[in-house]
């Protein structure tokens, strides 16, 4: 009862930067073989495997996929950590900006699920974690495609542990707020924007956040782990809120 993941297979889309980065580093670091997957890796060096796949796309996700599972024997651990943000208000965002966020922030993980819950039942073991949002428990003004997205995953995935419960395999959720990765840091423009976002904007209804700071990759990536170790073998259908305190435990 640990979280060692040695000869575990674990698959993590969005691994070319961010949340899924750090993840796909925090499970090769406690020993799983890990392939990471995103439309691109744009960093110098990757110290798991690396496959080039575009979520979105369920012809490319199913060639890729199959190929893959043809040459391991099973899939230990998913997480779903892909995902883009398009900011602006409702009807200020184009329909492309929203059909992108549903196509990859929940269909990029409805695209993995059809091509692994399969296997997943077949075993009658495994652990699927998938990276929410806070916005998806709370409104923000200007995100109405991504907290939508970030719902409709919600659900998905809610969804989907109910139905693989009865096999063995547990689906999670971790739900992250304000997070120094890359998505965030395209939201500050200016050198106070982070103490900005950590005390709040009464005017747009959106809280501070409690513990007075912004949240690091690792923090996110401890409970993607927990949840996929056999600590958590009891726990299924949750939904974790990593957000500081920010949503006030909604």
């Amino acid at each position: 009862m640990n979280m060692d993941f040695h000869d575990k297979y674990v698959w993590v889309t969005g691994a070319g930067q961010g949340i899924g980065y750090d993840a796909a580093c925090a499970f090769h670091q406690a020993g799983a073989v890990v392939i990471g997957f995103d439309k691109q890796f744009p960093g110098d060096h990757y110290p798991f495997s690396c496959l080039v796949m575009d979520v979105a796309n369920p012809q490319q996700v199913t060639e890729v996929c199959q190929a893959q599972l043809a040459l391991q024997p099973r899939l230990d651990v998913l997480v779903n950590a892909a995902g883009i943000l398009r900011i602006g208000t409702t009807d200020a965002l184009s329909f492309e900006d929203w059909q992108a966020c549903l196509n990859v922030n929940a269909g990029g993980a409805f695209n993995l699920f059809s091509q692994t819950l399969p296997l997943f039942r077949k075993q009658r073991f495994g652990s699927i974690v998938s990276v929410a949002s806070n916005s998806a428990h709370a409104p923000r003004l200007g995100m109405s495609a991504y907290g939508a997205s970030k719902a409709a995953l919600r659900s998905l995935c809610q969804t989907v542990g109910l139905e693989m419960a009865p096999y063995g395999v547990r689906c999670n959720i971790v739900s992250p707020g304000s997070t120094d990765t890359a998505m965030q840091r395209s939201l500050w423009h200016t050198p106070e924007a982070e103490q900005e976002m950590i005390n709040g904007f009464p005017d747009q209804f959106k809280l501070g956040i409690p513990l007075k700071k912004i949240a690091k990759p690792r923090e996110i990536t401890n409970a993607i782990l927990f949840l996929a170790s056999d600590l958590a073998s009891h726990i299924v259908l949750q939904d974790i809120v990593i957000d500081g305190g920010a949503t006030l435990g909604a």
